[in-house]
């Protein structure tokens, strides 16, 4: 039987502050490949292709900066290709102290991702995308997918804790939501070696689940 190709695509950012909201910090440490499976029709459907889209955060301490490159390491690891963009600094005024701010601001990754469901689109890579995002901005991008290839499915899924967005709603064929349940029934191994055995990554002190059960009264 031949089965629908799915290919995900993975807003990074938006999913990491949406699981942060869900104050159990070791769900960071999730498992993609496992989770984007609870959202396909095994019998009619198979993933293909996972891309995982998000920024450097270099400006960061240098603890965060490395929490995020194991997690990067281990979705490689995981034959999920990262497309990463970057964060570019910027000032903003304060009425009320009437002085300027630094604040840094999240580049390229919602292009990307509009690029790519389009490029695959065009090359006939999928007959499904999953979306995980709750980002407007990638609407229009949808609608033209639709729009040039109908037969083409786009389901959007809204992050954990996140409202569903009407405009994406309106723009895809489907919606679904990751619930906190779906993050505990996916997540990565505490290391992880690639099949030679020969690289490996270990899960961040963090991320450890035996920490968040410290922390229940």
């Amino acid at each position: 039987m031949i089965r629908d190709r799915v290919v995900c695509f993975i807003d990074g950012l938006n999913l990491f502050h949406a699981i942060s909201r869900v104050r159990i910090p070791h769900l960071q440490w999730i498992d993609l490949r496992a989770l984007t499976k609870l959202y396909i029709k095994p019998r009619d459907e198979e993933i293909t292709r996972i891309l995982y889209f998000s920024a450097l955060s270099t400006h960061m301490d240098l603890s965060s900066q490395k929490i995020q490159q194991s997690y990067i390491t281990a979705l490689q690891l995981s034959n999920i290709k990262p497309i990463l963009g970057h964060f570019k600094q910027k000032n903003r005024y304060c009425p009320k102290c009437s002085s300027n701010f630094p604040v840094h601001e999240e580049k390229e990754t919602d292009v990307n991702i509009a690029l790519a469901l389009l490029d695959l689109a065009y090359q006939n890579i999928y007959d499904k995308a999953l979306l995980i995002s709750n980002d407007s901005d990638l609407a229009p991008a949808i609608r033209n997918v639709r729009e040039r290839f109908p037969s083409k499915k786009i389901t959007i899924i809204a992050p954990p804790l996140s409202r569903q967005c009407n405009e994406l709603i309106q723009a895809a064929s489907d919606k679904l939501k990751i619930r906190t349940q779906h993050l505990e029934r996916s997540l990565l191994p505490e290391v992880i070696v690639d099949t030679s055995r020969m690289i490996f990554v270990n899960r961040p002190r963090e991320y450890d689940p035996a920490l968040a059960m410290q922390s229940v009264p």
